[in-house]
């Protein structure tokens, strides 16, 4: 175990995120070799639209906008630009803490098609939204 502990702003995201994705994420934190933080739960329309026309999402749609997804990022990259290695302790921490907890989850890491690293979902399947 490590001493990590989420911010007051990382935990005001994990409230507003669906309670077994926030149950997920607190049990990773406790497993990981990294301390990270959760930048963005629960997004608005507004906030979906202009990812989208960034091209920082390839949906309107996203998990994001129901409290089934959150984005994680290793603290000490804070304000860098994501690069994928950096992210494999935080998914590998992930994957760990949803097996333990019987929760699963769906990793952005492992898209082939638009990688996302940041990003971890309950599945659709799994919980309608």
């Amino acid at each position: 175990m490590n001493a990590f502990r989420f911010s007051g702003t990382s935990e005001a995201r994990l409230r507003d995120i669906h309670p077994d994705l926030a149950k997920v994420i607190r049990r990773a934190l406790e497993l990981s070799a990294v301390d990270f933080s959760v930048v963005e739960g629960v997004r608005t329309y507004a906030r979906q639209q202009q990812l989208f026309k960034e091209g920082k999402s390839r949906t309107m749609r996203s998990r994001h906008l129901t409290g089934h997804a959150a984005d994680l990022y290793p603290v000490r990259k804070a304000g860098a630009e994501w690069v994928r290695a950096d992210f494999e302790e935080v998914v590998s921490a992930m994957k760990r803490a949803s097996k333990a907890l019987g929760i699963p989850i769906e990793c952005g890491h492992d898209w082939q098609s638009f990688p996302d690293s940041p990003h971890h979902q309950l599945p659709t399947l799994a919980y309608p939204g």
